[in-house]
């Protein structure tokens, strides 16, 4: 069981600490190259919906032939996808392997599909915390594997940085073999073929999901997570700058993030096994919204600014563990990678949002302060939408 744990935490770390190195890479690629920044940002920002687009279709590829090999054909996605970033001689070719290739990589081998193969391989007491590791292990890996780009950069240059990376992401190979969460062979008795028949397809489990009230409350607090997340991690330094603080202070607050989400992650993992899910996730959410008017409202010094990073990251990806959670509680665990995605649309669905409406807001009124006052808002309604969500003690009975 350990060794399941430790390989799926560092896959997941390798995984994300390689995705959020690629905007190191802005500056010195546009400069090389003659490409204008926002030609470098839209082919990320179109690797995030296809991120959010493709996830559904990977966790409903892992359901089926298991998580295992799904990560690793992520994985090798994640090499060529990388390799050619960094061999690309026009904006055109990048924006494919950044945007499409780097997408549908980031999907298979990505946190969801590694929480479920996770959650399906572990019994249901371990579960809660085996899902925080691996979301800390997410936050370790950005920690860790950014600064080492930012060397790499700086040691052989940016293509030379691309080229190591490209090799690394082949490391997830080995570390995905004991995700092997492959269904089993259809059964050769009669009893076997009988209880496979009333097992429940995607398709039924889908609709299930669909008419669910449930599902949607996860959706929609889900793109508030998004939200909030991409605002602050695209945003942050920016509005730090226009408070007039030292740049700095913008840096160290999205480390601090990152560096308190590990403990924000173990700490929900822990939590999860012990408090209803839909209990934690309304108090996250309105521990967002509290902690935002509070920010809002106080003076901008190095100090506030610092401080709140520091329980903003406790708040950063707490939300998954639950999430998963009430995924697998509600709609079973044969499907969980698929109905797990299609939420974890919704989570990119926001993200896009929050980068996209706060640079738009910024750029019409010369200030971020409606975009805070959205960012509470929606805190607020992602509270308050997590009420109704049924959180029983065993998954949902499927229906006859």
């Amino acid at each position: 069981m350990m060794i399941l744990v430790l390989c799926g935490v560092g896959a997941a770390a390798l995984a994300m600490g390689l995705r959020q190195s690629f905007g190191l890479f802005l500056a010195p690629m546009t400069a090389a190259n003659g490409w204008t920044a926002s030609g470098f940002a839209f082919a990320i920002a179109l690797q995030v919906l296809v991120n959010g687009i493709s996830q559904p279709l990977c966790g409903q590829l892992a359901d089926r032939i298991g998580g295992r090999n799904v990560i690793i054909g992520g994985a090798v996605l994640y090499m060529l996808g990388i390799l050619g970033m960094a061999l690309s001689d026009g904006l055109p070719l990048f924006t494919f392997f950044a945007g499409l290739v780097m997408g549908v990589a980031v999907s298979a081998a990505g946190m969801p599909v590694i929480m479920a193969s996770m959650t399906r391989l572990l019994p249901e007491s371990q579960r809660g915390r085996a899902t925080g590791l691996g979301t800390a292990g997410s936050s370790f890996g950005q920690f860790l594997v950014v600064p080492l780009a930012g060397f790499g950069i700086a040691g052989f240059g940016w293509q030379g940085a691309l080229l190591v990376m490209a090799g690394a992401a082949l490391l997830m190979v080995p570390l995905a073999l004991p995700l092997n969460d492959r269904p089993a062979p259809p059964p050769t008795t009669a009893a076997g073929r009988a209880a496979a028949a009333a097992e429940e397809t995607a398709g039924q489990t889908l609709r299930r999901a669909f008419r669910s009230t449930s599902f949607w409350c996860l959706f929609f607090g889900f793109f508030v997570c998004g939200l909030h997340v991409s605002f602050l991690a695209v945003h942050l330094p920016g509005f730090v700058a226009s408070c007039h603080l030292p740049s700095y202070v913008g840096a160290g607050a999205i480390s601090l993030i990152g560096l308190f989400n590990v403990a924000g992650s173990l700490i929900s993992g822990e939590l999860t096994q012990k408090w209803r899910r839909r209990e934690l996730l309304v108090a996250i959410y309105a521990s967002r919204a509290v902690l935002m008017t509070i920010f809002f409202l106080a003076p901008k010094t190095t100090g506030t600014v610092l401080a709140f990073s520091a329980v903003m990251g406790i708040l950063w990806l707490s939300t998954v563990p639950p999430t998963v959670a009430l995924c697998a509680r509600n709609f079973g665990m044969r499907w969980l990678a698929t109905v797990f995605g299609l939420v974890f649309l919704g989570h990119q669905i926001g993200g896009f949002t929050g980068a996209w409406l706060g640079g738009l807001i910024f750029d019409r009124t010369g200030s971020y302060d409606l975009m805070w006052i959205i960012s509470i808002l929606a805190g607020v309604f992602a509270a308050l939408v997590h009420l109704p969500i049924r959180d029983a003690a065993r998954p949902a009975a499927v229906p006859a």
